[in-house]
């Protein structure tokens, strides 16, 4: 059967959670759109799938490998009318296919630990603990989803082993923020804290060095970065708040030259995570 009426509740509820992080918290569900996204999701995260009546010929392999041979029968499968499919997409060309994921459930012990016993250094034989491996990235009010969504995808490109997002900023799960991540969504380990500073306080507990990207700090490549660190990104704006700040161990910088005062927060994450990777890339 083909969705074909827009007063459909199935497509009314599509736009609610794009629109809405309220909404996408209260059904923990998020929509992820386009082909090579859907290729990404982990299947049993899957809740529900939508494609055009173009793209249901199109996408057939990927459909098939995805939901298996009996797609075409499952109740969670939905073919909607291409000119409909128009009206519930959030990108300005859309390819016709679209799904409802279930979202991550991550806990703090979660980032701290979800990647550590993952590794394939052998941390004895260098003298380290497997602890050690601990790369977290401690994002603050963070608002612009194309950076979010970027700094999600540059942290799994160098090694981040989680995130730690307070819950003023932007929702990760914002349609924006997905798109940007290319698929690291749902690799990297995020989790949302409503007591930022005390979450850091709990990561010192645990030995992890806390460092603070400030103007007001020491140059990042003076730095040793192979044990077990944390870095805080702040706002785009406005840079890390004074309480936030003041709990870091050290506060480092980028060197800059010209006028320039400081990058985007996308790319000086970028520069701060492939120093820690070249730093230890010896291991």
């Amino acid at each position: 059967m083909i969705i074909t009426s827009a007063s459909n509740e199935k497509l009314k509820n599509i736009k609610k959670l794009s629109k809405s992080s309220r909404e996408r918290n209260e059904q923990s569900l998020f929509v992820v759109e386009g082909v090579r996204m859907f290729r990404e999701i982990p299947t049993a995260d899957i809740a529900s799938v939508y494609v055009s009546e173009t793209g249901a010929e199109k996408f057939a392999d990927e459909l098939m490998a995805m939901l298996g041979n009996d797609y075409q029968s499952r109740d969670d499968y939905y073919v909607v009318s291409d000119k409909l499919f128009d009206s519930i997409s959030d990108t300005g060309t859309p390819q016709g296919i679209l799904a409802l994921v279930r979202q991550k459930e991550n806990n703090l012990s979660n980032v701290l630990c979800e990647k550590i016993e993952k590794t394939n250094v052998d941390f004895k034989d260098k003298g380290l603990n497997a602890s050690d491996n601990m790369f977290i990235l401690i994002i603050e009010k963070l608002q612009d989803p194309g950076n979010l969504g970027t700094i999600i995808r540059t942290a799994e490109g160098a090694g981040v082993t989680g995130i730690i997002i307070s819950s003023d900023s932007v929702d990760i799960y914002n349609p924006k923020v997905v798109r940007s991540t290319m698929g690291s969504i749902f690799r990297v380990p995020v989790y949302i804290s409503d007591d930022l500073i005390r979450d850091i306080e709990y990561l010192k507990e645990k030995n992890v060095t806390v460092y603070g990207a400030h103007l007001k700090g020491e140059n990042i490549y003076d730095k040793d970065f192979k044990r077990a660190c944390s870095f805080l990104i702040g706002n785009e704006g406005n840079g890390l708040s004074d309480e936030v700040s003041a709990t870091a161990d050290e506060l480092i910088k980028i060197p800059m030259k010209g006028k320039v005062e400081s990058l985007n927060a996308a790319t000086s994450t970028a520069v701060i995570a492939y120093e820690v990777l070249r730093q230890r890339s010896y291991l």
